[in-house]
């Protein structure tokens, strides 16, 4: 399965254009004290950790794949506490904890929150305690609706949390104060998504009804703000018309990644096509049929793990 995004994504240089600001990483400098006296030279072979509640993580995954072929992914998708949207900060952050303690077991360079609800709620945190780079996927695609909003409207659909925390108005307004940001919460694409309803009648007609709202705002630009929500991209596209562009901080995700590991010369720089791991908490068999539809190569095992251990 495929997935072509428009010229936003299509556009794209091997790094930053001029005057614009190198990645922005949460918990750089701690990674730095802790880490910087390392060999770089034999961490670039290491692989990259990626973490979502369940499967939407795994568009992030593909961008990644896309992007940088030559790099490793550990990937855990928590199955069985899906979603995370209904959930409370310090919920989301107990969990975001136990995956990096995961994750870190893997010896991985660094960390991609590839939830946009962990993201909001954890990614602080995580970055003062992380001894690796860790990003999650807001400050992106807030950065690329900015720069793809003509009008000033700009439309963010995501998860409860996300919407509730007010983490893009808040990013979308440092970038640019005069800009107004129209959210909606859409509770239940996320277990749509995860039941594999992703071409379903019954889902067009709930996204129809979440968006009809900020569609009559006008706006010109739409975040899907939720890893989960570009795997329905084609209905999306087709609700909201043309005019509106679409901003996939999965794909604006990948190469925020690519710059950071890049600059900190983490950028594997190896000639082999990376191989890849998956973990999850529940339903392993049904993660990898579902992870084989998603990504460029087949699954062959994901594999399940006793995630509240760590």
């Amino acid at each position: 399965m495929a997935f072509k995004y428009k010229s936003i994504e299509e556009n794209d240089t091997s790094g930053p254009k001029k005057g614009e600001d190198k990645p922005q990483v949460k918990g750089r400098a701690n990674w730095q004290n802790k880490a910087g006296s390392l060999d770089t030279e034999s961490r670039r072979d290491s692989p990259i950790g990626v973490f979502d509640s369940g499967v939407g993580g795994l568009t992030v995954a593909r961008e990644i794949i896309r992007q940088m072929p030559y790099e490793k992914l550990v990937y855990f998708g928590d199955t069985a506490r899906v979603p995370y949207g209904s959930k409370s900060k310090d919920t989301i952050i107990r969990y975001s904890r136990q995956i990096y303690r995961f994750l870190m077991t893997k010896k991985v360079k660094a960390i991609v929150i590839a939830c946009n609800t962990a993201s909001a709620y954890a990614l602080e945190t995580l970055s003062l305690e992380s001894s690796v780079p860790i990003i999650g996927v807001i400050h992106s695609g807030a950065r690329a609706a900015v720069e793809a909003t003509q009008n000033g409207r700009i439309g963010i659909i995501g998860t409860s949390g996300t919407v509730d925390s007010r983490i893009y108005p808040k990013t979308i307004k440092a970038l640019k104060p005069d800009v107004e940001v129209i959210q909606k919460a859409c509770p239940l694409l996320v277990p749509l998504v995860e039941e594999g309803l992703t071409h379903d009648s019954v889902t067009d007609e709930i996204i129809s009804r979440y968006v009809n709202e900020i569609k009559q705002k006008y706006i010109d630009t739409l975040v899907m703000g939720c890893t989960h929500y570009p795997l329905l991209r084609s209905a999306i596209r087709r609700i909201m018309g043309d005019e509106v562009t679409l901003v996939n901080p999965a794909y604006e995700t990948a190469i925020e990644l690519r710059e950071l590991l890049r600059s900190e010369k983490l950028l594997c720089d190896g000639q082999n096509e990376g191989g890849h791991s998956f973990y999850v908490s529940d339903l392993a068999e049904r993660f990898r049929d579902f992870a084989s539809s998603i990504l460029p190569k087949e699954v062959e095992e994901s594999i399940k793990i006793q995630i509240e251990e760590y």
